[in-house]
């Protein structure tokens, strides 16, 4: 799940909000985006960086308060920090101190993405309350709105309608809105912008209607705007769905940065959120 979303990430970042670069939308190499040159092809970005501090709290069962999961935010920037966060709050965790002060000086009203795009290693939870409870807590920290909340419960419940094997893949927008607020069962045409919702009902489509890893992909991005975001949700839930073909290119997955926190970390990450949905 996690390494997936995290090539979706990469491979997605070299087109976000960047329509010249469409023309390379084939799979065969991450682009390095026009503007955003510190952040290399094959670098993932804050989709994936925020999921690993939520996929962390999971497996080492940290008790499921703010204050852990904030301290989780600061601790996965101040050991490896990167662009690809939104400017004000890059520029926040660049002076944030830990939790608690993360906690005090966060402006937790926003309606855009950034919760949701985190919240796919949620999925493992066993019920879909559970998963929403769960997400609620960490989507309140930053995105306290009823759009920014309900935007994260529906995509982490798309992980777990996949990954429990819930129904067909067509219906997912049918299964998310039974639980969630909000109109998932209506397709996405066009450019996705900032807001949460848009890119949640971006991925909730191209994932039904798309039969391998590859295809979906290259779908998400075919959107424009905030196609790392759509990407990452997607790959994340088409990972765990068995009507999918697990075909990513190779060269992708080897050319996933491999630091630190990167391809092999993420690798042992996801082993280890996979063995917790099955205990």
């Amino acid at each position: 799940m996690l390494l997936d979303l995290a090539i979706g990430d990469a491979y997605g970042a070299g087109f976000e909000y960047a329509s010249e670069m469409m023309q390379h939308n084939d799979l065969s190499r991450y682009v390095q985006h026009p503007l955003h040159l510190s952040i290399r092809p094959g670098m993932y970005t804050d989709d994936t960086q925020m999921s690993l501090a939520i996929a962390e709290a999971i497996v080492d069962g940290d008790p499921w308060r703010p204050s852990n999961l904030a301290t989780r935010f600061v601790q996965v920037f101040q050991r490896d920090p990167r662009e690809g966060y939104a400017q004000r709050f890059q520029e926040f965790l660049q002076t944030v101190r830990d939790g608690q002060d993360f906690l005090d000086r966060i402006h937790g009203d926003s309606d855009k993405s950034g919760a949701a795009m985190r919240a796919g290693p949620l999925g493992v939870f066993g019920s879909p309350s559970e998963v929403i409870r769960r997400c609620t807590i960490q989507a309140a920290i930053t995105h306290n709105t009823p759009d920014g909340i309900n935007a994260a419960c529906a995509a982490a419940l798309m992980v777990h309608y996949c990954l429990y094997r819930i129904g067909p893949k067509a219906e997912v927008g049918e299964f998310i809105q039974e639980h969630v607020p909000g109109q998932w069962i209506m397709s996405w045409h066009g450019k996705v912008d900032s807001k949460g919702w848009m890119s949640v009902r971006a991925a909730i489509t191209a994932l039904a209607r798309n039969d391998s890893m590859s295809a979906l992909l290259k779908d998400c991005v075919a959107f424009g705007g905030d196609v790392d975001t759509v990407a990452a949700m997607a790959l994340a839930a088409g990972s765990c769905c068995e009507e999918i073909e697990q075909n990513l290119p190779q060269h992708l997955i080897d050319g996933l940065e491999n630091g630190p926190y990167g391809r092999d970390y993420i690798r042992a990450l996801d082993e280890r959120l996979i063995q917790f949905a099955n205990s």
